[in-house]
């Protein structure tokens, strides 16, 4: 049967067009978990009604859906050396199914808050295999194709997500956000089980590992919710407790760097080979995701803020907005991912984070009275930033490693990502509220000013700055030449 042929067997069985086939069935699962993470925050108004929730309480679906995902990353490489490709990937797509009707069922709040934290350990494991998957089922000459192809699916996720969810929860409540999910697990159950080799592409077999590290997982988790938490308490009136929060979330990711080496030296299987970043253009590359990460989930949250309270422009006006340079993006990722296969990675990582730096800059220039036109085109050249980034990062940073390395490898710099991402949206928070201080407004008021224009210029500049930062390290993606 198909659903027991090792990987050599399933692409002689379906030739050259095998690697592809199996590059769509992660895709089609890695979409329904992107979808979760950004579309249920259309659902957010209904069922804070529905439940009589405050504004903190209902923003813990989105939080507690980020912190599983971003921890659960670090699990992926255990995952498929203990179980194999297919059994992992499948038992992802099963907790996100059942996430999503658990959560589309339930009538109590913490039921909807536990089926959020699943759909985010599932999201967490599946993200990082198609990188996995590209680096050892692709020749490199092909590598940056595929990665373009993917990347332009799954950016069609999200700029599509919103936009159907909106109509879903006018025609059906805030319900039918969870359902959603669920055909595309159901789709991408029956394809792992046609495409998806039970142990590893390429013909590397998985191999069996020692038990889970349970240690740095705690201690990952815990620094994690000590930092998202301590940026969020910077935001409130409890100066103290945020400080211990961040000091406890240094103290948590020290003792993870030290348990983790400990756990190397003694013959064990941790969390995260920290041997990664003897490899110069990895370590650099990580430097790269979690700066990038910090302004791109930053940017995410601060542009329609902007629009809305900063420009004065209504939320229809903002997704209209928003929209061209979404499309301009899914293509982008698509045609620099064949330049990836031809070109320098690093030349197309700091053309992309130029590019990026140069939107932020940009907005400096716009007012009040400025055309709207003016406003889609600088978020469009930050979107083209982005589609120059998205393919090559990746495949510059993880290139180099030893093929035992690569799910590590993948692991490591999704998490990076992600963390970066999660402390940027309180990043751009703080600092927009202590700007707007220092200009005498605030976002209570409901006019907009010189002043609060003045405060948004400044934490543009901040992630123009943050980007141009990334440009050093990305310059180092550069590879040695030999002597």
């Amino acid at each position: 049967m198909t659903s027991t042929l090792p990987p050599q067997s399933l692409s002689s069985r379906y030739g050259p067009r095998y690697r592809w086939l199996l590059l769509f069935s992660v895709m089609v699962g890695v979409m329904a978990s992107i979808m979760s993470s950004t579309i249920v925050n259309v659902a957010i108004p209904g069922m804070s009604h529905h439940f009589a929730l405050g504004q903190e309480r209902a923003q813990w679906v989105s939080s507690g859906f980020m912190v599983a995902m971003t921890v659960s990353m670090l699990t992926t490489p255990w995952l498929l050396a203990r179980y194999g490709y297919r059994r992992t990937y499948v038992g992802t797509m099963v907790l996100l199914l059942a996430g999503g009707v658990a959560g589309g069922l339930a009538n109590h709040f913490p039921l909807v808050l536990i089926a959020r934290v699943a759909e985010g350990l599932a999201a967490g494991v599946v993200q990082p295999i198609p990188a996995i998957i590209i680096l050892r089922a692709f020749e490199p000459h092909e590598q940056g194709r595929a990665t373009g192809i993917f990347g332009m699916g799954v950016v069609l996720a999200p700029a599509i997500g919103p936009s159907i969810g909106g109509v879903l929860v006018d025609l059906f409540g805030w319900r039918s956000i969870f359902f959603m999910v669920v055909p595309f697990c159901i789709a991408s159950i029956w394809l792992a089980y046609k495409f998806v080799p039970t142990t590893a592409p390429g013909g590397v077999v998985a191999a069996r590992s020692g038990g889970l590290d349970w240690g740095g997982l705690a201690l990952g988790t815990a620094g994690t919710l000590c930092l998202l938490n301590g940026l969020v308490e910077l935001r409130g009136d409890a100066p103290l407790q945020a400080a211990a929060l961040l000091v406890g979330a240094v103290v948590a990711f020290g003792a993870f760097v030290g348990w983790q080496r400990r756990l190397a030296a003694a013959g064990g299987t941790p969390l995260m080979n920290l041997a990664l970043f003897q490899y110069r253009q990895f370590a650099m590359g990580s430097v790269v995701a979690f700066i990038y990460g910090t302004a791109l989930f930053g940017s995410t949250y601060l542009l329609p803020v902007y629009m809305q309270v900063g420009l004065q422009l209504s939320a229809s006006h903002v997704g209209t907005i928003l929209l061209p340079a979404g499309i301009v993006l899914a293509f982008t990722i698509a045609g620099v991912g064949r330049l990836a296969d031809r070109h320098p990675t690093w030349l197309l990582v700091c053309t992309g984070l130029a590019l990026l730096a140069v939107s932020f800059a940009l907005m400096l220039l716009l007012r009040l009275d400025s055309a709207l036109w003016l406003l889609v085109a600088f978020a469009i050249i930050g979107r083209v930033g982005l589609g120059f980034i998205l393919p090559s990062l990746n495949l510059g940073s993880m290139r180099p490693l030893a093929k035992p390395l690569i799910p590590q490898g993948a692991s490591a710099i999704n998490f990076l990502r992600m963390l970066g991402g999660a402390a940027g949206v309180s990043l751009c928070a703080i600092v927009l509220e202590w700007r707007l201080a220092v200009h005498g407004d605030s976002l209570v008021n409901t006019a907009t000013s010189p002043a609060r224009l003045a405060a948004f210029d400044e934490v543009f500049a901040m992630l123009a700055g943050l980007c141009a930062l990334a440009i050093c390290a990305a310059w180092q993606l550069r590879e040695k030449r030999s002597n």
